[in-house]
């Protein structure tokens, strides 16, 4: 049994338009490589024949992999969000403790985690420890440099 996995309306879309490409430009393209390679002859010694038939079973894991990921994908309705704690798909404030620094992060699916855009996974230490939290709230955090003490200023949208 999958996992349910939650996207913003964005993050469905992108895997949406990534799972059409894959079927409708890449798969004909690999079919066209296969049958060129057939074309050139004995099959048994055709490179060419392996190489296209392999990036086939490829091709065709990941249309898989995708095609249960969008079928067991919910879409948040993010005005419908309890900005009272920390969830996913909340944008939370928080400041390092230790060294006073203060960093914004929205909390979203593995898939969509995107730390330039200030998008981190909900699996990762940080969100983990931020699950549930109000603000005020302090938590430590295991991260691989050692223990953060962080507290939490603010939680949003």
């Amino acid at each position: 049994m999958s996992n349910i996995t939650y996207l913003t309306e964005e993050g469905f879309k992108k895997l949406q338009q990534e799972l059409e490409h894959l079927r409708s430009v890449e798969r004909p393209s690999i079919s066209a490589q296969i049958a060129e390679a057939r074309d050139k002859g004995d099959l048994s010694e055709n490179a060419e024949y392996d190489a296209a038939k392999e990036a086939q079973g490829l091709l065709e894991m990941k249309i898989a992999k995708l095609e249960d990921l969008v079928a067991n994908s919910r879409v948040i309705d993010e005005s419908k969000l309890d900005t009272s704690k920390v969830l996913i798909l909340t944008k939370v404030r928080i400041r390092n403790l230790q060294n006073k620094a203060e960093m914004s992060y929205t909390l979203v699916a593995e898939n969509e985690a995107d730390l330039k855009s200030g998008k981190i996974s909900i699996s990762s230490p940080i969100a983990k420890a931020l699950l549930g939290k109000r603000v005020g709230d302090q938590v430590e955090v295991q991260v691989p440099s050692g223990k953060v003490n962080l507290e939490i200023l603010e939680i949003g949208r």
